[in-house]
């Protein structure tokens, strides 16, 4: 054979483009009941092929691929990967996936989807520049914020993010830029009105539950108000848990849409409606780390706002000893910085600063709340004036953004509304189109009373100590558990007198919420002339 022949017999080498790429190993998934909490989490069993073949090592990241599923769904997970020894959650065959990723990923358990190692997230050297304190543009926060809800930061990297946001303090221009970047990725609502109004507050007291008042009080008047709320992380009841209490709160977003349009105002969980889901990511991060910095407050509740159609804002920040919010230097602090972002985000806002000394109405966790919001719809002569004026006022704010309304007449028709019964008119609508609760809740069957251990004058009431009691005792997890206070700032007490009732369901429960109110009641008691003044505009 001449050498010419030889040569022509050998295939000529494959060019490197033409080669197949290789494949990513493939493996069945498997569903592992459990809740990561917005984060994606992979399992791998250690004895696993791959792992040591791939270089795979607990914290990898991974994607984790269905683009060769017959459904030809193609999706793409990123997610963090654990490694496991017990067969029992997952084989050396399998692929485990949280029910986050499983969800996300929408495969049938047992079908086959590939792993790979996955590329750094794009905007790691904007994270890293932040982490040494430096300023960044609109573009690092569009790619950071891009990278989270595409979910290819850890919560490590993540929790670095939030920290080097707060120690390193935005400028106000980085605050808009983080809210619009927050706003930009997620449904954005247009409800094709001129004028959708909103009423929030940036938290921090306990039963301030006025968003329950001003809904139906708007929504009567006219204006466009559609309530998304969160459920409480770290409170003893967010809106939305109160609210569950009397009707459905988780409505899919069409027909919450349906019912605000028909009724101008609805009370729903927004977590379906799937607004600013970088916020909640960062959220679960921050408020372990008990991080609750100005910029990213501001971007968190005004990137909200803006993806949910909000055209006009009333803000209430409380201010007082165990608030958020502590001294009028820093009331007026976040007032500017509010008001700046939203002028730059194209929301027209009216920040309220309030009486935050003490919660306010009685009732302390979802049962209790609803009790005090339904009597103050019903002018029940048991009320709490408190919680009475304060929704009157906040809701008269609200109303002045109509231009037929002059500025000081919104209380009197927010009033009006009110004692007339067509706020619990509203109420009672907006509560049947949603789903009206035929059980009603009842309270928890275990009582524990906390009482004055001495005579005097109520000079404080820590905000945090009854809300941290109110948790104990098993709220919002168990709707009847709470606090139901009985005394005020200025009230006079006796020996023996009742502070407030502690309610729980389990025995447990009770016993912790217990130990923590004899530790410390959170009532601070003195002369009549050492109550401290409100600093609030009300």
């Amino acid at each position: 054979m001449s050498a010419s022949e030889s040569h022509a017999a050998v295939p000529p080498p494959t060019p490197e483009a033409a080669r197949p790429a290789p494949q990513a190993p493939r493996l069945a998934v498997r569903r592992v009941g459990i809740d990561t909490y917005r984060e994606n989490v992979a399992y791998l069993h250690r004895d696993c092929a791959i792992v040591s073949a791939e270089g795979f090592q607990a914290l990898s990241k991974v994607e984790i691929s269905a683009n060769n599923d017959p459904t030809g769904n193609g999706r793409t997970v990123a997610a963090v990967l654990n490694v496991v020894d017990d067969e029992r959650i997952v084989g050396s065959d399998e692929l485990g996936l949280s029910e986050q990723a499983f969800a996300q990923l929408g495969l049938a358990e047992g079908s086959q989807a590939s792993i790979a190692h996955a590329e750094p997230p794009a905007s790691m050297h904007a994270l890293r520049h932040k982490i040494g304190g430096e300023r960044l543009a609109r573009g690092d926060y569009l790619a950071i914020v891009r990278d989270i809800v595409q979910k290819r930061y850890s919560k490590i990297e993540l929790a670095a993010f939030v920290v080097a946001c707060a120690q390193f303090e935005l400028d106000r221009d980085e605050v808009v830029h983080l809210t619009e970047a927050m706003a930009s990725f997620g449904r954005r609502l247009d409800w094709r009105e001129r004028l959708v109004v909103d009423k929030h507050c940036i938290g921090g007291i306990p039963g301030n539950r006025t968003s329950m008042l001003v809904v139906p009080i708007v929504a009567a008047h006219g204006l466009l108000i559609p309530k998304t709320s969160s459920r409480a992380i770290t409170s003893p009841a967010g809106t939305a848990d109160t609210m569950e209490v009397l009707t459905e709160v988780d409505l899919p977003f069409d027909q919450m849409a349906e019912i605000a349009r028909q009724l101008r105002g609805c009370l729903t969980w927004g977590g379906q409606a799937e607004l600013s889901p970088a916020d909640d990511m960062l959220i679960a991060v921050e408020r372990p780390l008990s991080i609750d910095s100005p910029g990213q407050m501001v971007a968190s509740i005004l990137s909200k706002k803006l993806a949910a159609g909000s055209t006009h804002l009333v803000l209430d920040i409380p201010l007082g000893p165990s608030a958020k919010v502590r001294t009028s230097a820093e009331a007026q602090r976040l007032r500017k910085l509010f008001e700046y972002v939203a002028r730059h985000v194209g929301i027209t806002l009216d920040v309220v600063i309030t009486d935050g000394r003490q919660p306010v109405g009685r009732g302390i966790g979802p049962i209790l709340e609803a009790r005090d919001v339904m009597q103050v719809l019903e002018n029940d002569p048991r009320a709490p004036p408190d919680l009475r004026q304060k929704a009157l006022r906040l809701a008269g704010r609200v109303i002045e953004f109509d231009p037929d309304v002059r500025g000081g007449d919104g209380f009197p028709i927010a009033r009006d509304i009110l004692d007339s019964g067509r706020a619990l008119q509203k109420m009672n609508e907006i509560i049947d189109l949603q789903g009206r609760r035929r059980q009603p809740c009842r309270l928890g069957a275990l009582t524990m009373d906390v009482r004055a251990a001495e005579p005097g004058v109520v000079v404080a009431i820590d905000n945090l100590q009854l809300a941290r009691v109110a948790r104990l005792a098993g709220a919002p997890r168990v709707r009847g558990a709470g606090v139901d206070v009985f005394c005020r700032l200025g009230d006079r007490v006796e020996t023996g007198d009742i502070l407030y009732r502690i309610y729980a369901d389990y025995p447990a429960d009770l016993a912790f919420a217990s130990r923590l109110a004899n530790r410390s009641s959170g009532f601070s008691l003195g002369d009549s002339g050492a109550v401290p003044k409100a600093l609030g505009e009300f």
